[in-house]
């Protein structure tokens, strides 16, 4: 168990450590960004320390999920940012072998910017009936 002031200063150093990464972007055939299909990952809400991370394609396929104990972690954990998580990124390049952007929409700014992970998430809701009949 660590302290509150332990557990503050490590997660200060942490995003200090990410500032001025900017979101992976995966372009092999040098397409205009705008036109890439997005990963988007997300703060799906929990409980204090326990917030569980993840991570849905335009397209309704979840790509990997994370217990986070804070959102400041939940980018370079899912690998938003650039450099973060190359592991993650030989499955998304998979998935959108022509190229993919990374976005992320944290919890407090889901009713604003989370038009396009809840379209995402009723395709998955659909593909999940089609698996069903």
């Amino acid at each position: 168990m660590t302290t509150k002031a332990a557990e503050n200063l490590y997660l200060a150093q942490h995003l200090y450590s990410m500032e001025g990464k900017k979101y992976a972007v995966y372009n092999p055939l040098e397409k205009p960004v705008e036109s890439l299909p997005t990963i988007w990952g997300f703060n799906n809400g929990g409980s204090r320390d326990m917030l569980l991370a993840c991570l849905i394609s335009d397209d309704g396929n979840l790509l990997g999920g994370h217990s986070c104990s804070h959102e400041g972690y939940m980018r370079g954990d899912l690998g938003i940012l650039e450099g973060t998580r190359p592991d993650r990124h030989e499955t998304f390049a998979k998935h959108y072998p022509d190229g993919y952007k990374m976005a992320f929409v944290g919890y407090d700014d889901f009713k604003e910017h989370g038009a396009p992970i809840t379209a995402a998430l009723a395709l998955a809701a659909k593909k999940k009936e089609g698996d069903a009949e």
